[in-house]
């Protein structure tokens, strides 16, 4: 089976009123400039830079104003990745997560040479996907091992899949096993699929259909309901691993995956 692949106040009344007046036309040319942005990505840092500083002016200008101003100036930059003295992890995974991968590995990839693990997770998918820049195993590979390596579940679910296909690494079922643990027991519905799939064929580590049947069934029930496709493999495996298990055997499955918790992420030591 194929693997599966967020101013003073009271000063004078006129004054006050065209203050405000200027404000909202201030914010509505912050808005009109945001959508263009997204239109126009190569002038997008050039544009928004220009409106924080303007802002930023005009803040200190109206002094009661200032705050809302700074406020939303800086709401502008985070979306670009500026505004700070270092790149935004939420602005680089917001464009990522639109598709515009560039632009993502360009914001990704500093955090990720800080050791930001969620960032080492964007690049190393840019890599392994080939999107934006040329496909790369080995490129993805290390970068999915220093995040996983930091407890990242996304990471250590990857890994596994690649030490499972060999890809950019040695096959090494019993590695991906390991890699697939880490991330199940952080709640990773696809690692806990392909842990009990591991389980169920025995790949990696002993044969075990309690512990096929406990992982098949914990990803059962925490597949998204939009996952069609995962809810209906891991519960159709989990039948079939059922099927060959005594009661006594399917009794023990079930309170495991009763009492099942998910546990913090685990800094895993590198061997390489």
């Amino acid at each position: 089976m194929s693997l599966l692949p967020r101013f003073a106040l009271n000063r004078h009344r006129t004054q006050e009123k065209a203050l405000e007046q200027q404000v909202t036309a201030l914010r509505s040319a912050l808005d009109q400039c945001k959508g263009m942005a997204k239109r126009w990505t190569e002038v997008r840092l050039e544009v928004m830079a220009i409106i924080a500083v303007v802002f930023m002016g005009l803040g200190f200008a109206l002094g009661v104003y200032r705050e809302p101003l700074q406020r939303s100036a800086g709401a502008a930059l985070a979306t670009v990745g500026i505004g700070s003295s270092r790149p935004d992890f939420n602005a680089a995974n917001a464009v990522f997560q639109k598709g515009e991968y560039p632009a993502a590995l360009r914001l990704a990839q500093p955090l990720a040479d800080e050791g930001d693990a969620r960032a080492q997770s964007i690049v190393a998918q840019i890599h392994y996907r080939g999107r934006g820049v040329p496909q790369s195993d080995t490129e993805a590979a290390t970068w999915f091992r220093r995040a996983a390596d930091q407890g990242d579940a996304l990471a250590q679910f990857y890994l596994g899949v690649m030490y499972n296909e060999g890809r950019g690494v040695p096959q090494d079922y019993a590695e991906a096993a390991k890699w697939y643990r880490l991330a199940a027991d952080q709640g990773d519905a696809q690692a806990q699929y392909n842990l009990g799939l591991s389980y169920a064929r025995g790949e990696g580590v002993t044969p075990d259909p309690i512990a096929a049947h406990m992982w098949l069934n914990l990803a059962a029930a925490r597949f998204p309901a939009a996952d069609s496709r995962g809810r209906t493999a891991a519960t159709r495996n989990r039948d079939n691993v059922a099927g060959e298990m005594t009661s006594d055997q399917l009794v023990e499955a079930q309170r495991r995956a009763r009492e099942w918790k998910p546990k913090t992420p685990q800094v895993s030591a590198s061997d390489g």
